[in-house]
């Protein structure tokens, strides 16, 4: 068994260091924003995934946000947005981030943007344009990537079932949340089948859409359809309690596109101009939290660290324990740390972050069940004392 869990390790790793991972960001903005409470005074270190959430942070106008990720792929993808609010207008970055594609993109790409990105991000987007074609199999940017890939594939077994495809079409189209639910408890069964079952629970699947071993292990123990079993919870909660009419997470992954009434904020028109005016306070580094921290030592305000301490926990209990010494040596009385888990209760604080920190619960329970995208088990909130 060891030696599958290294092999299983190694291939989670393969996928991460070779891809371009997340297109999109897979948490709940709107959710981060009430909890957080980002004002003029916030300087917030967080995660960087696909970008998106960190532009709709800088709607509350904070006074700078530092995205870090180990993987230089997301980076070149904000850094790809970024260039968009320089140099472009909201009508073109809506064609190609929320269309997911561009008829002329190589062109627009060489004439207006290449020279603003740094040269990292100029050397992966000169062989990836291919991504924002609206020719070939795949159409939209957003089934590129290692979670597009699942998506595309996703999204063409669905359209497969034409009768099936119909029913979901309808439910995203329902006019009250009561329809909606009355539709996805038709198709439940028949969308979360058998094969579909076996497709979940393979390791390369999980891998795809960033979930590493110690991740799925949670979901076996707990559940008796393993990783399916925890979906089928999380999709049941979004599809039944939810409305859908706003819910772009779901959208995109079911068609490869947004449409101008459902997308995230940074690609609504009302906010390009107050995007592009704070640009400039997002910037990218290529590197750990812990290694951030550790050559850019300040008091800052936020810290959103996603679910990456799942994995520290599970693989590498003393970089989790530098990290959290390192946060809280980088922080300011009322600090906000903010983190989600796949356990429905984490375990893995040390004793020095529970005596140094205070966990809230009202809001995050109440935010929780706001969730749009509601994939994760649990959000912990700590404000430093």
């Amino acid at each position: 068994m060891t030696k599958i869990n290294h092999l299983r390790d190694w291939v989670f790793h393969r996928v991460h260091k070779s891809n371009l991972v997340y297109n999109t960001c897979w948490e709940d903005p709107r959710c981060d924003r009430e909890l957080m409470a980002i004002d003029a005074d916030s300087e917030i270190v967080m995660i960087t995934s696909a970008g998106c959430n960190a532009l709709d942070y800088l709607l509350d106008a904070p006074r700078a946000v530092h995205c870090v990720d180990m993987n230089p792929r997301q980076n070149a993808l904000l850094e790809l947005k970024r260039a968009f609010f320089s140099h472009s207008d909201p009508e073109t970055l809506f064609q190609v981030f929320g269309r997911g594609s561009h008829e002329a993109f190589p062109e627009l790409y060489h004439r207006q943007l290449r020279s603003a990105l740094p040269g990292y991000a100029q050397e992966y987007w000169d062989e990836h344009l291919h991504y924002f074609s609206p020719k070939g199999l795949r159409k939209s940017f957003y089934h590129f990537g290692s979670s597009g890939t699942f998506a595309w594939l996703a999204s063409n077994y669905l359209k497969g079932r034409k009768k099936l495809f119909r029913q979901i079409d309808q439910m995203f189209h329902a006019a009250t949340l009561e329809e909606q639910k009355e539709i996805y408890l038709q198709v439940e069964e028949r969308v979360l089948n058998n094969m579909v079952e076996w497709m979940v629970n393979r390791h390369l699947t999980m891998c795809l859409v960033g979930v590493p071993r110690s991740q799925q292990e949670l979901f076996v123990k707990k559940y008796e359809r393993g990783a399916l079993g925890f979906i089928q919870e999380c999709l049941r909660k979004v599809f039944t309690e939810l409305p859908l009419q706003d819910n772009y997470f779901y959208r995109l992954y079911m068609y490869g596109t947004y449409t101008e009434t459902c997308a995230p904020n940074y690609l609504l028109p009302e906010h390009f101009e107050p995007l592009r005016d704070r640009i400039d306070r997002v910037q990218t580094n290529t590197t750990t939290i812990s290694q951030f921290l550790k050559d850019n030592p300040g008091a800052y305000s936020h810290y959103v660290l996603l679910d990456h301490q799942d994995w520290l926990a599970a693989n590498d209990r003393p970089a989790l324990e530098e990290e959290w010494r390192l946060i809280l040596e980088n922080s300011r009385p009322g600090t906000k740390i903010l983190l989600r888990s796949a356990a429905h209760e984490v375990d893995f604080f040390p004793d020095f972050v529970q005596k140094a920190v205070v966990f809230e619960q009202d809001l995050t329970a109440k935010t929780h069940q706001l969730d749009r995208v509601g994939t994760y088990a649990s959000i912990y909130l700590a404000e430093v004392q």
